[in-house]
């Protein structure tokens, strides 16, 4: 099948890598310096699973530039740049093309679905540790990397999803086609969201939330705090999400941080809204106390943050 992946970043970045180096047929959406460096010389991997190397060539070029008919789409981009992927996909899709979004926030492929009723997009989530660390260079800075993806109403699943999942594989990637993917996506959400919340408030990476202390004693109340409201949206989850988490985190670089502490850190446009004002939200919508993100929110709101 033919891959086209939007974003470049740690997160597709590390997927075109995984994918092309397998011998898939995949071309990254990416712009600026770093896309210059990959036609030009690659894309440089710096993992911790499988050392140093350079994929090359790598196909890549930018939305203007792409001109094919793509069986899967990955999108890859930030919350805040999603809108301006739809004319894109709409353009570039046929009436098969399956879309697979791979944010950190919950619920977008939804969303997508209502901009794109004429394809089928599934919802997704994944679990890496990775971002650009300078133009053409991704660092994975955890050996952890799983996409889980699936579709919300069964009679949408299709032969291609489980293909999908093969060529995953086989490119080194743990592909999960879920049996339940809002549960499993509220579980991704359920770890991300209340590492950014942590990581802002304290003004910490993992290091200091492996430790044990009070950063690591407030992660486990927001996970808590998510564990109560996948309970009231109906959708429990089936493992202990604190000892789940916890165990990622733990696996991780002590370097490691979220990609919207990074993005706050640097003066750029993040996802703070989906990431922690949306749990608060979430919260008085089905009846759950919150009061740790509304602590994180506070704070972050009389930061200028919104």
């Amino acid at each position: 099948m033919k891959y086209l992946v939007i974003g470049a970043g740690g997160t597709g970045g590390s997927i075109g890598a995984y994918m092309t180096e397998a011998g898939k047929d995949v071309t990254l959406i990416a712009r600026g310096a770093h896309l210059k460096k990959m036609q030009e010389e690659g894309l440089k991997m710096e993992t911790t699973k499988k050392g140093n190397y350079t994929v090359n060539p790598i196909q890549a070029t930018d939305m203007e530039h792409y001109d094919e008919q793509p069986d899967v789409i990955f999108v890859c981009v930030k919350g805040y740049s999603l809108e301006e992927t739809i004319p894109f996909i709409k353009r570039v899709a046929k009436g098969s093309t399956i879309v697979i979004p791979i944010l950190n926030i919950y619920g977008t492929g939804g969303r997508m679905q209502e901009k794109l009723p004429e394809l089928l997009v599934t919802d997704g989530c994944i679990y890496i540790a990775a971002e650009i660390k300078e133009p053409g260079t991704i660092w994975q800075n955890g050996d952890i990397f799983r996409i889980v993806y699936g579709v919300r109403k069964k009679e949408e699943l299709r032969p291609e999803l489980f293909e999908v999942a093969k060529d995953l594989k086989e490119s080194g990637i743990d592909g999960v086609l879920s049996e339940n993917i809002q549960r499993d996506a509220l579980q991704k959400f359920a770890y991300v969201s209340p590492m950014a919340a942590c990581g802002l408030y304290y003004h910490v990476s993992a290091g200091e939330v492996q430790k044990t202390g009070e950063p690591r004693d407030t992660f486990v109340k927001l996970m808590r705090e998510i564990d109560a409201l996948a309970v009231a949206m109906d959708i429990p989850f089936i493992v202990d999400i604190v000892t789940t988490n916890l165990q990622i985190l733990d696996s991780l670089n002590p370097t490691a941080s979220t990609s919207m502490q990074r993005d706050i850190y640097a003066g750029k446009s993040s996802e703070i809204d989906g990431l922690i004002y949306e749990v608060v939200r979430m919260g008085k919508k089905y009846g759950v106390p919150t009061p740790t993100y509304e602590m994180v929110e506070k704070k972050a709101k009389e930061d200028g943050l919104q």
